[in-house]
């Protein structure tokens, strides 16, 4: 049975930094487009980062780039996001997840985990 499993969330000072892990298991991440989504309260979903299978390049959005980055480690079907230097707009249930393609990888999703949540106050 395909699944994703999130991890890492938390409470975090604006400024600060914090680390995401997702574990995938029954798919081999290597066959899909995979990466991060999130959602904030009232808002609809916004893609973070998305490795594309055409290329496996990391393909990050306008608001975490520079701040965020992915790391993957496909042996053990598993990947990470580092966050740094976050801000109160980054407070949102973070979903790992796994698609055909990157400009789906929030619309429709193959797989997606739980979600973890990520809040950034003082």
């Amino acid at each position: 049975q395909e699944q994703m499993v999130e991890s890492g969330g938390g409470l975090v000072q604006p400024g600060g930094s914090l680390r995401l892990s997702c574990a995938g298991s029954g798919f081999r991440f290597d066959d899909y487009s995979i990466g991060w989504f999130r959602q904030a309260p009232g808002k609809t979903r916004e893609a973070v980062v998305c490795i594309s299978s055409d290329d496996r390049l990391a393909y990050y959005g306008d608001a975490v780039k520079d701040r965020f980055s992915i790391w993957v480690d496909a042996a053990k079907n598993s990947l990470g996001l580092h966050m740094k230097d976050l801000k109160a707009d980054d407070t949102a249930v973070y979903y790992c997840a796994a698609a055909q393609s990157c400009p789906l990888l929030t619309s429709e999703p193959t797989f997606w985990g739980q979600g973890t949540l990520v809040t950034v106050s003082s």
